[in-house]
């Protein structure tokens, strides 16, 4: 059956050109607008008496592209109306719209909670306009969407590309007034009694569990949250249009063995989903996942195809125009990416898997998490920078665990309030089938070459978008289809066994690793089969984290902080997530406090001074600085850096940590000379000319975050080097980079951004 289309180009006008007058000024919004309804009324008259198909197609594009212009424009124009300014502090009078999102920390640094609000009220001035709360108080994090409350902060500017007239950064709890409604407070007695019920549970399923259900990922594990990421699992944890389908589809399965009709099992799937948004938290991006599902419902429980297309097509404009900051939503293209392969390509899926003799149950749990998986690959990729192979194997995996997971999980929420006790052992039943999701996302992201890199951004997603679609409509024909097939498999077969033996990471014979870990340090030793030591953390788990996995590091034998500044600490919890860490050495200087405690909270810390040695799997360590402690100096947390000269393998490595002119002008009494330099505080200007000249290496590694604000690293630094002969990577351009030995001489290797 061919689909119905009609609607579909007036969506997709609406909503790219929403997107793009999100970035332009409400002028020229409005000239655009003004343009395209010129444009479609002039074709209106010159075709009304011979009208053609095209033509009229031609004409809702640019009715299309005038609604989504002049709707954004007049966002825009109210945002720009707003009279706030920078870097005041002033009163404002608040209404939360969204949950508030913990944002990613270092260790040792307090939660900032990004809340989504409408500004009412600001200096005794009534507005109506958007906004962003930064809140560092732990009061910001149980708001509801709906509270009311006034607060005092510091106005921040507006980013661009979206309807946001001001960002507030509050350091004080908020001042509620009322009470939010009764959905969000039974949402939030519900919600609560669920994380109850899996505080017993081990931390991965019992974390997982409330996202599987309410999109809740507050517990969620970060090493799990990856390993999702890197299996295409990503979206059981948000509440989707495509997880509010399958939630739909379990009812409508128990719909139709019971041999209900359309019209009754449409009825019973719209009272599901009214009772998983209260659920879920009726807070607008749940209502927008929930709108997408009730779509996705024409088609399934009704049975007709052709019109949920349209529907789709109409719900989408009609939410960009009331909302057009969806338009630059990611979770919004993903929403409605699921509900179309749900629409166009599971049902055909579903029956040509029965028509070659699947039983139902099968054939559907196959399409539907097949179609959404290839419908959403576009924006993943875009997204991701990667193409992952293993993500539709991993998703057939876990088809079987999501419905008892999800069911299970639903009614431990729903048995909270009544029966405490009822709820933890059906929490218990859920966190099997949980259990199962966290091995198979584990064992997927592990795999061998598992993803393939990808060109990030819109170009990326483009570019895979047109491979997809070319390859549906090249499918259609059989013989097409056992082409592409052979094709692809060939591909896949002839490119896993390259990326699996001389997959390019790490490369073989490296002597040290500086990983990619933005603006701060963590460098990596190599110390046997899948041993390392490992020097600094970086700024946040995450980056060190995945480093080490690319480079198979499972388990760290010893740990070297070079000071406690949260660009090397900060990421200390990634090092220890899932690994076994032998001992953890550092300088006999704890300052900052805070950055000892939060590496204190981890393991136990030996202090170490010049002259502490330590061998182990074929390096050799020596700790040569700081002589002594140095006060008063630029800074004195940099300048009693540990420095560590390291023997690998016949090579020398210098790594200097954060040291400044003042500490490198006292190791010039020592022997500094090193094969290999770890450049110094990220290449900034506060260095002793003599002491690179000493050290006088061929490789130089600069580990520094793109785009940072202290200008590293510095370029007659860099010049220096390069004069002396050094051949100079930085981990801002070029991602991890690495040492190599090859024979008697070095080389270099960078993995890519």
């Amino acid at each position: 059956m061919t689909p119905d289309l009609r609607l579909a180009g007036f969506a997709v006008a609406t909503w790219l050109s929403a997107l793009g007058c999100l970035y332009a000024s409400a002028r020229l919004g409005f000239a655009l607008a003004g343009a395209a309804f010129v444009l479609a009324a002039s074709g209106a008259v010159i075709f009304r008496r011979r009208p053609r198909g095209m033509a009229w197609i031609v004409i809702g594009l640019l009715l299309g592209a005038g609604c989504g212009a002049v709707a954004t424009a007049a966002r825009v124009l109210a945002k720009e109306a707003v009279p706030v300014g920078e870097g005041e502090t002033v009163t404002a009078d608040l209404i939360v719209r969204d949950d508030p999102r913990s944002l990613a920390r270092s260790a040792g640094q307090p939660p900032t909670y990004l809340v989504a609000v409408e500004v009412v009220r600001v200096r005794d001035v009534r507005l109506n306009a958007r906004g962003i709360v930064l809140g560092s108080h732990g009061a910001w994090r149980g708001l509801l969407p709906g509270q009311r409350l006034t607060t005092t902060g510091r106005l921040l500017p507006p980013r661009g590309g979206d309807l946001s007239a001001a960002v507030l950064s509050v350091r004080e709890p908020p001042q509620p007034h009322g009470r939010p409604s009764w959905a969000q407070r039974a949402a939030g007695v519900l919600r609560d009694g669920l994380q109850r019920a899996c505080e017993p549970l081990p931390d991965e399923a019992g974390g997982l569990l409330p996202g599987l259900v309410v999109g809740d990922t507050s517990r969620l594990d970060p090493g799990l949250e990856a390993d999702f990421q890197a299996t295409g699992m990503t979206h059981l944890n948000a509440v989707s249009g495509a997880n509010v389908a399958i939630v739909l589809g379990v009812v409508l399965f128990v719909a139709r063995r019971l041999r209900a009709g359309p019209v009754v099992a449409a009825l019973v799937c719209a009272v599901a989903l009214v009772g998983f948004v209260i659920l879920a938290r009726p807070s607008p991006s749940v209502v927008r996942a929930a709108a997408m599902g009730a779509i996705g419902l024409i088609g399934l429980a009704a049975g007709r195809p052709r019109a949920a297309l349209p529907a789709l097509a109409a719900g989408v404009a009609v939410l960009v125009i009331a909302d057009p900051e969806l338009a630059g939503d990611a979770g919004f293209a993903l929403s409605v990416l699921a509900t179309g392969g749900l629409l166009l390509l599971a049902p055909k899926w579903r029956d040509a898997l029965r028509r070659r003799g699947w039983p139902v149950v099968a054939a559907e749990a196959l399409a539907v998490p097949a179609a959404a998986q290839v419908a959403c690959g576009p924006v993943v990729a875009g997204l991701s920078s990667s193409v992952s192979l293993v993500a539709v194997p991993a998703n057939l995996l876990a088809v079987p665990a999501i419905a008892p997971a999800t069911l299970l999980g639903i009614a431990a929420a729903v048995l909270s309030p009544v029966w405490p006790g009822g709820a933890e052992f059906v929490a218990w039943l859920g966190h099997w089938p949980a259990t199962w999701l966290v091995w198979v996302a584990g064992f997927g992201a592990r795999v061998p070459a598992g993803a393939l890199p990808w060109p990030g951004g819109v170009t990326g997603a483009v570019l895979l978008g047109v491979i997809t679609v070319a390859l549906l409509v090249a499918a259609r024909r059989a013989v097409v289809r056992r082409l592409v097939a052979v094709i692809a498999l060939g591909g896949v077969l002839g490119a896993l066994p390259v990326r699996i033996l001389a997959s390019g990471w790490p490369p073989p014979g490296w002597l040290v690793v500086a990983c990619d870990v933005g603006q701060g340090d963590a460098v990596v030793l190599p110390a046997g089969d899948g041993r390392a030591v490992v020097v600094d953390a970086g700024p946040e788990p995450t980056a060190v984290d995945g480093c080490l996995r690319r480079l198979g590091i499972h388990h760290v034998v010893l740990f070297v902080v070079s000071h406690f500044h949260v660009d090397h600490i900060g990421g200390v919890a990634g090092v220890f997530r899932h690994r076994e860490v032998g001992a953890v050495i550092a300088p006999d200087f704890a300052e900052p406090p805070a950055g000892r405690r939060a590496v204190a909270e981890l393991a136990r810390i030996t202090d170490v001074g010049p002259g502490w040695t330590y061998a182990t799997g074929g390096i050799r360590l020596t700790v040569i600085g700081p002589a002594e402690l140095l006060s008063g100096t630029s800074s004195d947390a940099n300048n009693n850096s540990l420095v560590i000269r390291a023997a690998v393998n016949g090579k020398t490595v210098l790594l200097p940590g954060d040291a400044e002119t003042e500490e490198q002008h006292e190791l010039l009494q020592k022997d500094v000379k090193a094969d290999i330099l770890k450049v110094a505080h990220h290449g900034s200007a506060y260095q002793e000319p003599a002491f690179v000249d000493a050290v006088d290496p061929a490789v130089a590694l600069v580990s520094v975050g793109r785009d940072n604000d202290y200008g590293h690293p510095n370029g007659p630094l860099l010049d220096r080097l390069r004069r002396g002969g050094a051949r100079v990577l930085r981990t801002d351009e070029s991602g991890d980079v690495a040492a190599v030995a090859t024979g008697r001489d070095l080389s270099v290797v960078a993995r890519g951004i």
